[in-house]
């Protein structure tokens, strides 16, 4: 009969433990956890403060639709017009900066459409419009499409045509699809430094400051939510823009490479100058 009762109460104690776990849902983009980013800091903030991280990784547009559906705790994305919206419309309590990168344009070696010496971003978008080489354009409504549709704005064209395609898919899908065609494509310099299938191609243009590629930590307003574990997701937004969570981002490398800045109000010099950044690595 012992032995009965001690077999019953060793079978319970797996799920009495994870009844326990507390965990927080993160909706964030498809470029912080392919590039390895949350692989390599979030133990460091499970181990810190026994709260674990569960990512839905996917376009800042999905991202901002999951969370104003309250199916997150808290966002972590790379559109700040769209995050402050967030904010006005009072989804969200608070957004904070947290770290950086760069959008680059990649293409052909040759580069028929002659952008390695664009005045900027948005002449570099008008040569290739004016060429008629193939741009493929993720169209998916992630950061970097919606950062996409921005520079053709400020470039005063709206493509169309057979030169411009749009794979309606991740930045991966898209990559690889720029590779097939040997065409030109605006990528994070995060995702472009892990991916693999790079093909031909190559980083031709990049430095605009129209290319800064912010990512911002959002909490979702308890007051819409009130199932949000809003002490939970509080303490990984605090965490992330702590000189801990900066120090974190900014040790985290990609082939030896700095993938992203931390810049939170707060970060300290120290890690400031420690930060390689920009990074310009093909």
């Amino acid at each position: 009969m012992i032995r009965a009762l001690v077999f019953l109460w060793l079978a319970l104690v797996p799920q009495v433990v994870q009844a326990e776990e507390v965990f927080i849902t993160v909706a964030s983009t498809t470029s912080t956890q392919n590039s390895g980013l949350f692989g390599a800091i979030l133990p460091r903030f499970t181990a810190e403060t026994g709260i674990s991280v569960r990512v839905v990784a996917v376009g800042t547009g999905q991202a901002l639709r999951i969370a104003r559906n309250g199916d997150a705790d808290l966002l972590l994305v790379h559109h700040r017009a769209s995050e402050d919206e967030f904010v006005a419309e009072g989804y969200g309590i608070e957004r904070r900066d947290v770290m950086y990168n760069d959008f680059i344009l990649v293409g052909p070696p040759a580069d028929p459409a002659d952008i390695r010496d664009a005045a900027n971003a948005a002449e570099a978008l008008g040569r290739i419009a004016q060429s008629g080489q193939p741009f493929i354009s993720r169209g998916d409504d992630s950061g970097t499409h919606l950062k996409e549709r921005e520079l053709w704005a400020e470039a005063g064209i709206a493509p169309a045509g057979s030169w411009y395609l749009e794979a309606g898919a991740g930045m991966g899908t898209t990559l690889n699809l720029a590779v097939a065609k040997d065409a030109y494509v605006l990528t994070d310099r995060g995702t472009w430094i892990t991916f693999g299938n790079k093909g031909g191609l190559v980083r031709l243009f990049s430095g605009d400051p129209a290319m800064f590629n912010p990512y911002g930590v959002v909490l979702l307003n308890p007051e819409r939510f009130p199932h949000v574990k809003a002490e939970a997701a509080r303490a990984f937004a605090d965490w992330l823009v702590s000189d801990t969570g900066q120090a974190a981002i900014s040790a985290f490398r990609i082939d030896g490479f700095q993938a992203f800045c931390p810049n939170a109000d707060a970060v300290s010099e120290t890690i400031r100058d420690r930060a390689a950044c920009p990074v310009e690595t093909d």
